[in-house]
């Protein structure tokens, strides 16, 4: 094996790129139960905003434990996420228990939002639970098992 070139302890963000700033903050919201920790979404419509890193492109970033998980609306309205091209294929975000995924999915289903099923991936030690963001990137909570 090689050295390695660097030696992280965790992931420090995750950003993905949207089509509609206020939809996907709306539902992420929601569906992390957390408010943007930085929101430049107010500004969308000001020219440059899409080019400006400082004010996070228009966007915002979500605070979730030591992590950051940010979304970057850029891409054209229309546009939908495909997994089979390169780069993101799903961000999976952890839960405290498999009670909680099934918690997860009866607060989906209470607001008519579509979801999979709570599904064991047997010998990998995790249960998880998918659903689709408004730009249709997979999402997927996970939880060990017991």
């Amino acid at each position: 094996m090689t050295e390695a070139f660097a030696h992280p302890t965790a992931l420090a963000h995750v950003r993905i790129t949207v089509t509609d700033i206020h939809r996907s903050k709306a539902f992420y919201e929601q569906l992390l139960g957390v408010a943007p920790a930085m929101d430049f979404s107010a500004h969308i419509d000001e020219p440059g905003i899409d080019e400006d890193r400082e004010r996070l492109y228009g966007g915002c970033i979500f605070p979730l434990g030591e992590q950051l998980f940010g979304l970057r609306p850029v891409a054209p309205r229309g546009q939908r996420f495909d997994s089979d091209t390169v780069g993101l294929d799903h961000v999976s975000f952890t839960v405290r228990s498999v009670e909680a995924l099934h918690e997860t999915a009866a607060r989906l289903d209470a607001a008519g939002v579509e979801h999979g099923e709570v599904t064991d991936l047997g010998d990998a030690g995790i249960v998880i639970l998918s659903v689709q963001d408004p730009d249709d990137i997979n999402l997927e909570f996970t939880a060990a098992k017991a």
